[in-house]
C-alpha cells in the first residue's frame, strides 16, 4: 500500500492501513485540512468537487463531501467530470478552492485528491506545506446548525465546451469543413462523456468510440502511452480514420495517433498546438526541463523565446506567469493555454489541434514530419535510501561544468541540441535519467554515458 503526501495533493492506494493507505482515515484527515486552509486563506468556505470514473470514486467522493460539511465548507458537486472542468469551475463559482478526485494515469488501485486555490490552479510549494501542517493540528468540526450544504451542478460540461467554442483560435467551421473521422480512446473514464461531446459540438459527425464507458474498468493501463494505445491504432486503420485521440482518466493529458496507426507522439502535442498558436499570437513558450528540445526549435523558428521550468504544473505555470508566455504545458501531452485558463486541458488541446489539422489541409503523419525529429531515453538508477543524492548530481554537475547546465530541477547538461536531465524522485530513492537526441541510438548512448559516471563516481565513494 502506498500514500504519497505532496503540495499539489494526496494520493495512494486504496485499502491498508490509516497512513499507508489512501484509507477513510486518511481522505478525512488531508479533506478537513484542505478545508481549513481555505477557510482561512480566503474566508470563503465553498470548495468545488469533481472526480473522474474510477471504482474507488463513489465512496472517496462520499468521504470527501461529509468531511468539508462537517467543518462548515458548502460543496459544490459536479459529479463525474475532468479535472480542467472543475479548474474552471471553481472561479466561475467564486469558490475557495478547488477538489477533483482522480490518480489521473496511475492504475484502477489508485485515488488522490487533487488540490486547487480560488484561482482553479494547483497550490504552490507554500500552500502545499501548509495544508499538510494543518493535517497534523486538532480539528474543530462545526456545530448542527452550523454544517455545510451540498449543492449538485451538472451542467459544467457544457458550460466547458461553451468556453472552448469562444476561444478565439478555434475554428468551428474549419473543422466541420475537414469532415475528419477519429477513434477515440477514454480509457473509460469521464473522457467518454467530454470529449465525444466535445467532437459533437465542434461538427465532427465521424467519430468512433473505444472505451468510452465511465464505469471505472480502465481496459488497459490508463497513462497514455504508445505501449498501452495498441486497439487504438488498430481501430484507427481498420476505420480508415484520418486520427485517434487518446485522453488519460482525468482529461488532462492528450496525444494523437496517425491515420497510418503510428504514433503522433506524446511530447508533440504541445509542439504542433504551440505552431498553430504562435502563427497567430506571437509569443513565449514555457516546457519543463524534461520536455522534447523540439518546443524551443518551433518556438525559435517563429521568433520568439522559449524558458523552461522545474517539473511539476505548478512551476510550469508559475514560469509561465513570469515571462507571459501564448503557450505551454508539458511534454506528457499537457497543454496550457493561458487564453482559457492555467491549467492542462486536454479538451482545449484537442480543439486547437483538430483547428491546426483542418487548416494545414494534410494528413496528420504529414504534419508530424513538418517538426524536428528527436527522441527521448527514459532511464533510471535506484541507489541506496541512505545515498547522498544532491552529493552525486553535484559531482555529475563538476564534470560537465564546461558545458551549459541547469540546476533549477535536478541537473540539466546540454550538448548542443541534444540534452540529459538527472531528477532524484521525491517518493523514492532514485535517479531518473532522462535524455534527448536525434536518433534513439544517441539518446541511449547519452544516457548510457551518464549513468556510467555516476557508477565511477559511486565506485570512488
Amino acid at each position: 500500500m502506498t500514500l504519497i503526501k505532496s503540495i499539489s495533493g494526496i494520493r495512494g492506494t486504496i485499502g491498508g492501513t490509516a497512513g499507508n493507505g489512501f484509507t477513510p482515515i486518511d481522505i478525512v484527515k488531508f479533506t478537513t485540512a484542505f478545508g481549513k486552509w481555505v477557510i482561512k486563506n480566503t474566508g470563503n468556505p465553498k470548495i468545488v468537487l469533481g472526480r473522474d470514473a474510477r471504482l474507488s470514486g463513489e465512496m472517496v467522493r462520499n468521504l470527501v463531501v461529509g468531511s468539508l460539511q462537517s467543518i462548515g465548507v458548502d460543496v459544490i458537486d459536479l459529479g463525474l467530470s475532468t479535472t480542467p472542468t472543475v479548474e474552471l469551475a471553481v472561479p466561475m463559482e467564486q469558490a475557495g478552492g478547488g477538489i477533483i478526485l482522480t490518480a489521473s494515469h496511475n492504475p484502477k488501485q489508485w485515488n488522490a485528491l487533487k488540490l486547487l486555490n480560488a484561482d482553479g490552479e494547483f497550490l504552490n510549494d507554500a500552500a502545499g506545506k501548509e495544508v499538510l501542517e494543518i493535517a497534523e493540528e486538532d480539528i474543530e468540526f462545526a456545530e448542527v446548525s452550523n454544517l455545510g450544504k451540498i449543492t449538485f451542478d451538472d451542467t459544467y460540461i457544457q458550460k466547458h465546451i461553451d468556453h472552448i467554442l469562444k476561444l478565439k483560435l478555434v475554428d468551428v467551421e474549419a473543422i466541420r469543413k475537414a469532415d475528419f473521422s477519429i477513434v477515440i480512446d477514454c480509457v473509460n473514464s469521464t473522457g467518454g462523456i467530454f470529449v465525444p461531446a466535445l467532437l459533437k459540438a465542434l461538427g465532427v459527425t465521424e467519430v468512433h468510440e473505444l472505451f468510452c464507458e465511465p464505469d471505472g474498468n480502465f481496459p488497459h493501463n490508463p497513462e497514455p502511452l504508445p505501449e498501452n494505445l495498441i486497439s487504438l491504432s488498430q481501430e484507427v486503420v481498420r476505420k480508415k480514420a484520418d486520427l485517434g485521440i487518446a485522453v488519460d482518466p482525468d482529461v488532462d493529458r492528450l496525444c494523437f495517433v496517425c491515420e497510418d496507426g503510428a504514433m503522433f507522439g506524446e511530447e508533440y502535442t504541445l509542439v504542433a498546438v504551440a505552431d498553430y498558436v504562435l502563427q497567430h499570437t506571437p509569443g513565449n513558450t514555457v516546457s519543463n526541463l524534461s520536455s522534447t528540445r523540439a518546443l524551443r526549435d518551433v518556438t525559435e523558428k517563429h521568433g520568439q523565446t522559449y524558458n523552461a521550468a522545474a517539473v511539476g504544473e505548478v512551476n510550469v505555470v508559475t514560469k509561465m506567469k513570469e515571462t507571459q508566455t501564448v503557450i505551454g504545458g508539458e511534454g506528457n501531452g499537457g497543454i496550457i493555454y493561458p487564453e482559457s485558463h492555467y491549467g492542462r486541458d486536454a479538451l482545449v488541446g484537442i480543439a486547437l489541434f483538430l483547428t491546426h489539422l483542418a487548416k494545414y489541409g494534410r494528413s496528420v503523419s504529414q504534419l508530424r514530419s513538418t517538426y524536428p525529429g528527436y527522441f527521448i531515453s527514459k532511464n533510471k538508477i535506484t541507489l541506496t535510501a541512505d545515498m547522498d543524492i544532491d552529493m552525486l548530481l553535484k559531482k555529475v554537475e563538476n564534470k560537465y561544468k564546461k558545458q551549459p547546465y541547469s540546476t533549477i530541477d535536478g541537473l540539466k547538461i546540454e550538448f548542443d541540441k541534444e540534452w540529459v536531465h538527472l531528477r532524484r524522485s521525491n517518493t523514492e530513492p532514485i535517479i531518473r535519467i532522462y535524455s534527448e537526441a536525434s536518433s534513439e541510438t544517441t539518446a541511449n548512448s547519452l544516457a548510457n554515458k551518464i549513468i556510467s559516471d555516476i557508477k565511477e563516481i559511486l565506485g570512488k565513494s
